[in-house]
This record gives structure tokens, C-alpha cells and sequence, in this order.
């Protein structure tokens, strides 16, 4: 007999989750596991949850994606974010099965890629959003640049990851309070709604 409201535990656990408490998440990923040891989303959820008690830093950002992922197809999401948690744990050879082959020959996974370098691979394969989503927790972006820096938040608005452009947004407005572009950036994606 099943015990747990798998849907209202799920609730509660992304609710904790987006709060910063990821020991009652983990909890609540579990009560569902428990009764419904099948549910990817309780299965993902408890993943994620246990990377960001360990200080995981992409743990957050992945859960803030899987969310995003979620509202668009929520099957399609929970086979997404298994993957890639799946190449987290996983070596170079599974992670090249995410990016294809004619990409893992070009992406540097231990050092990072430049801003340049990556959008040399968007250049070539015309798909800013897919060549993102393929490196994104896998290999770093590095921006040196400010108009690098711009460019790539412009990039994520126009490509769905609003989200995350605007938590970026709100860490550099932080520090450059008066910038014309980013306060541009920040109003484009408040028109959004995000």
C-alpha cells in the first residue's frame, strides 16, 4: 500500500530544494522513492540533492535547468538530466555519447573552453542552444571579455534559458550597477517574466 502522495512530496521536495534545503529534499526524494522506486523525477531530485549538500555548484544550476526542462516535456526532462548526471559520474567515453563524436574531439574537458572557442562551435554546427546544453555541466565556459560576457547572456535570453540569464544578470548588476547593457538585458527578460 502506498503511503506518500507522490505528487504533493514532489511539490514539497522541489519547494525545499529552491529554498537551500537539501537534507529535507533528499528526504522527500526519498519518501517517494520508497513507494514509487521507478520515478525518475524522485530519482533526479535525490541526485541532485545529495551533489548540493556536498557543495556540488552545478547541482544548483542543473536543478534550475531540470525545472526549465520540465515545463516543456516532463518525460523528455527526466531522460535529459539522467544522462547527464549519468556523464557526471560517468568517464570521457559517456560523455562523448552526449556530444557526438565530431564535438568531443574539439572541447577541452579538464581546462574549459573560451568564449571564442565555443561560439566557433556554434558557428560550425549552427545550434547555439543544443552545443549549450551538451557542455553545459560538463565542460566550463571561460569569458574573459565584457562583450563576451554580453554576448553570451543575449545568446541564453534568445535561446529559452532565461533563468539563468537572469541570475547572472543580477550577479553583475551587483557589481556594475549603472551598465546601460545589462540593465537592457534585465529589462528584456523582466518583459518575459522570469
Amino acid at each position: 500500500m502506498k503511503t506518500v502522495n507522490k505528487y504533493k512530496t514532489l511539490a514539497n521536495a522541489n519547494d525545499s530544494f529552491t529554498k537551500a534545503q537539501y537534507e529535507q529534499a533528499l528526504r522527500n526524494y526519498a519518501l517517494v522513492l520508497k513507494d514509487f522506486p521507478n520515478s525518475k523525477e524522485a530519482y533526479n531530485g535525490a541526485i541532485l540533492a545529495e551533489m548540493a549538500m556536498s557543495g556540488e555548484a552545478s547541482a544548483i544550476a542543473l536543478f534550475d535547468y531540470y525545472e526549465v526542462l520540465r515545463e516543456e516535456n516532463a518525460e523528455e526532462a527526466d531522460v535529459i538530466i539522467s544522462e547527464i548526471l549519468d556523464s557526471i559520474d560517468g568517464s570521457i567515453e559517456e560523455i562523448s555519447k552526449l556530444l557526438g563524436e565530431p564535438l568531443i574531439n574539439k572541447v577541452e574537458f579538464e581546462n574549459g573552453i573560451s568564449y571564442p572557442e565555443f561560439k566557433m562551435l556554434v558557428e560550425q554546427e549552427g545550434d547555439f542552444k543544443r552545443i549549450f546544453e551538451n557542455i553545459m555541466f560538463s565542460t566550463r565556459v571561460i569569458i574573459s571579455e565584457k562583450d563576451d560576457f554580453l554576448d553570451f547572456l543575449s545568446q541564453l535570453v534568445d535561446n529559452g534559458f532565461e533563468k539563468m540569464a537572469m541570475s547572472y544578470v543580477e550577479s553583475a548588476l551587483s557589481v556594475y550597477k549603472n551598465d546601460p547593457k545589462l540593465t537592457e538585458i534585465f529589462n528584456n527578460i523582466s518583459t518575459k517574466g522570469v
